[in-house]
């Protein structure tokens, strides 16, 4: 693999887990480190990643918030515009991209739901609305496990959003 490359992906994957463990909230936390590694930004993507975080709304109950946040970084590259919203065939690219995300992110953690992703991770889920499951989810070393599945999830997605032809809009030194 080039070494530049290399080290775009490994950025991603620094940022990733760094930003998970700072800040949480794995679907912003995802999508700044893919926008970061690859040099691009848009508040509005990031400010409607806000509420994917934990399987939507802290629930557990849909993907896991890092796959969501790499599928918008995705569609916000390769997706279809206003202008073309009628195409039906538009979409497609992404739809691609998207697919090829999910499936590498099934083929690592057997599921995409954020509830399945803790059971493997926890052997249970947390229900973070409650502030004694909070602190037990915090004591489990839920930041550092679920960091990691963000910085490798943020790795793949920049992996693909790469190897598709986008080029960075600048190079990182490590």
């Amino acid at each position: 693999m080039d070494e530049s490359l290399e080290a775009i992906l490994n950025k991603a994957y620094e940022l990733g887990k760094s930003y998970e463990q700072k800040c949480t909230g794995c679907a912003q936390t995802s999508l700044s480190a893919i926008f970061d590694a690859l040099g691009i930004w848009s508040e509005d993507v990031f400010k409607a990643a806000s509420g994917l975080a934990d399987g939507l709304g802290l629930t557990t109950d849909g993907s896991c918030g890092a796959l969501i946040g790499g599928a918008l970084a995705i569609s916000f590259i390769f997706g279809r515009e206003k202008k073309d919203f009628k195409d039906v065939f538009k979409p497609f690219k992404s739809y691609e991209l998207v697919k090829k995300l999910h499936d590498e992110y099934v083929l690592k953690h057997q599921t995409c739901r954020c509830n399945d992703v803790q059971k493997s991770l926890f052997g249970r889920t947390y229900n973070l609305w409650d502030q004694n499951e909070l602190q037990e989810a915090f004591s489990s070393g839920m930041i550092d496990k679920c960091s990691e599945v963000v910085g490798t999830t943020a790795r793949m997605a920049v992996k693909i959003i790469l190897e598709a032809g986008f080029k960075p809009k600048h190079q990182f030194s490590i």
